[in-house]
């Protein structure tokens, strides 16, 4: 999922930890990032929505909860993507209820016409938009929703002041991201290692500059500082999922063909050892997956 980068005069981020310095550098001939725009493009998203998990249930329990009105509500969800989070949502029962018309907001031509295709309610629709310029009027959202996205931002003052402009008094925004959790099985992190060495420089969720967004005078003067909880769990994994998940990365799809060939080796290797792999059905290949989600409310003042 993607978003787009307004004209900006070219400009650095710089991520420090005590191993990494990250650069990032955002041009005004490109209105996204260049390895998203090639990532997500045309004729790689049905691999997107095949190998990217869905939502935990107990997580849209949480996010039904973020707003207390009990009549139906309207929600933006930007940066929709191919989907998954929109039908999860709608097939939830806590929401069956309480969705009164989703508006989803998506930016890349190929995620939309995926969207469309396996999206089938009369509540929901789609449109081409960004986090800074959703076409949505004043004040019409009780719940803007961000899954899996945000992280893509190019302006995080900018996105909060859309998101402050379009949401009705007390509304919130949730953001909401799956992450492979590297601390839950030494495959897991060794997964992660193989496929992070390939991110060039883009604003992966891992790195938090997102973080940002909550010290912008924007976000400061529209919102509450923001709320956040974590849930850990195990989704099923096999060769195959694994690998899929790794090719559906927007960094790796855009490697040259023996760079992927490489990954898929260097993964199959890390799979063989299977370094603290859980089982759940060894006969049939499968076993766990460990994982988390990560929330982050924030209430409009």
């Amino acid at each position: 999922m993607i978003t787009d980068l307004v004209s900006l005069r070219a400009q650095r981020f710089v991520f420090a930890s005590s191993t990494l310095n990250l650069r990032l550098t955002r041009t005004m001939t490109t209105n996204v990032y260049a390895i998203a725009q090639k990532g997500f493009g045309t004729g790689t998203n049905e691999l997107y929505d095949r190998a990217r998990p869905s939502y935990q249930a107990e997580c849209l329990s949480y996010i039904r909860q973020v707003s207390k009105s009990t009549a139906p509500l309207n929600i933006v969800e930007i940066g929709a993507g191919t989907g998954i989070f929109t039908r999860a949502l709608l097939a939830h029962s806590e929401w069956a209820t309480s969705i009164g018309t989703l508006r989803a907001i998506e930016p890349s031509d190929g995620m939309r016409d995926v969207w469309t295709k396996t999206v089938n309610d009369n509540r929901s629709s789609i449109i081409k938009g960004t986090f800074d310029n959703t076409g949505v009027e004043d004040g019409w959202a009780d719940l803007i929703i961000i899954a899996q996205a945000f992280h893509w931002c190019p302006d995080y003052g900018k996105a909060s002041a859309e998101f402050g402009r379009i949401l009705k008094k007390d509304g919130a925004v949730v953001f909401i991201w799956n992450r492979e959790d590297r601390d839950g099985a030494g495959w897991v992190a060794q997964f992660c290692d193989c496929i992070e060495v390939h991110e060039q420089g883009t604003p992966q969720f891992r790195l938090g500059l997102w973080r940002e967004t909550f010290s912008t005078p924007e976000y400061i003067s529209l919102f509450h500082p923001q709320e956040e909880e974590e849930w850990a769990y195990h989704l099923l994994a096999s060769e195959q999922i694994v690998t899929d998940r790794a090719q559906s990365k927007s960094y790796i799809a855009v490697l040259p063909p023996d760079e992927k060939a490489k990954v898929a080796d260097d993964l199959k290797g890390i799979l063989e050892r299977g370094d603290g792999r859980v089982w759940i059905n060894k006969e049939e290949g499968t076993y766990q997956f460990p994982y988390k989600t990560y929330i982050v409310v924030s209430r409009k003042k």
